[in-house]
C-alpha cells in the first residue's frame, strides 16, 4: 500500500447538472481511484502512484433515486405521474431508500480515498452529517442526529416533531466513496410528497428556506459546507474543472 497520504482534494463546482451526467462524472473519477489502487497492489511501495481525491458539488433537475437496498413501492407516482411532475427516476448503487433532488439542494459526492484519510466507513457518515450541523448553526438552525438513522436532522431530540433537512447514501469499495449528502436549501418540499422520503413515513422533511423564511444564498451554503468539510478531514482543496474531470 501506498504510505504517502494525500489529502489534497480536488473540489468541482458542477452547477445545475443532469443527474445521469453527474453520476457518470462520479463513476469516471471513482474508477480512475480504483486503477491506480488496483495497480499499487503489484507495485513496491516506492513506485506506487498516490491516489487523487475529488469533492464534487452540484444541483440536479428535478429527479427520484432509490437506493439498492430501497423499496420501489416509496415511489408514489406511474411514468405519466413523473412526466407531468418534469421528474425523472433512476435506480442507482448507493445505500438507501428513495429520496428527491431538485433545484436548490445542494448535493455533494466526495469521491474519496478514505486510505488517505482514515478507514472507518461510520467515522466518514458522522463527519459528513458534522459537517452539515457545523454548517446550519452558522445560520442558527440547531440540527443534530438520530440514533439509528443517518442524515442530519432538525428536531432530533422530539421523536414525534423531528424533520430531516440532509439524507445521506454512499457507495464504497475498496475504501474509495462515492455518492454522498443532499442539503435542502432552497428545495421544493412538494416534490417529497411524492415519495416516501428515505423510506421513513413517519418523519417530515424540511429545508433551509422553510426554517428561516426566506430564500438563501445557496453558494454562501456551499462555501461554509465545504469549509466545514474541509476542516474535519483535513483537506487541501484546489480547484478543478468540469472538462478535466469529464475527460474532456
Amino acid at each position: 500500500m501506498n504510505n504517502n497520504l494525500n489529502k489534497i482534494v480536488q473540489f468541482i463546482d458542477l452547477a445545475l447538472i443532469d443527474y445521469q451526467l453527474g453520476w457518470d462524472t462520479q463513476e469516471k473519477l471513482f474508477s480512475e481511484i480504483i486503477d491506480i489502487k488496483i495497480q499499487n497492489r503489484n507495485l513496491a511501495a516506492e513506485n506506487q502512484q498516490t491516489t487523487p481525491n475529488y469533492l464534487l458539488f452540484c444541483q440536479h433537475p428535478h429527479v427520484y433515486t432509490l437506493g439498492k437496498s430501497g423499496k420501489i413501492n416509496n415511489l408514489l407516482l406511474n411514468e405519466n405521474g413523473l412526466e407531468e411532475k418534469r421528474a425523472k427516476f433512476y435506480k442507482i448503487n448507493r445505500g438507501g431508500d428513495i429520496t428527491y433532488h431538485g433545484p436548490g439542494q445542494l448535493v455533494g459526492y466526495p469521491i474519496l480515498d478514505l486510505e488517505n484519510f482514515f478507514t472507518d466507513i461510520h467515522r466518514y457518515m458522522r463527519f459528513l452529517e458534522e459537517a452539515v450541523i457545523r454548517t446550519l448553526e452558522e445560520y442558527d438552525i440547531k440540527a443534530g442526529r438520530i440514533d439509528g438513522l443517518t442524515g442530519v436532522w432538525l428536531d432530533h431530540v422530539e421523536p414525534n416533531i423531528a424533520r430531516k433537512i440532509c439524507a445521506m447514501g454512499v457507495k464504497s469499495s475498496r475504501w474509495v466513496t462515492m455518492h454522498g449528502f443532499a442539503l435542502n436549501v432552497n428545495t421544493d418540499l412538494d416534490y417529497f410528497q411524492n415519495i416516501v422520503p428515505c423510506g421513513i413515513d413517519d418523519k417530515a422533511v424540511t429545508s433551509m428556506a422553510t426554517e428561516l423564511h426566506q430564500l438563501l444564498d445557496i453558494q454562501e451554503v456551499a462555501y461554509k459546507l465545504k469549509h466545514h468539510l474541509g476542516k474535519l478531514f483535513e483537506m487541501d482543496f484546489f480547484a478543478h474543472s468540469l472538462e478535466k474531470a469529464k475527460g474532456a
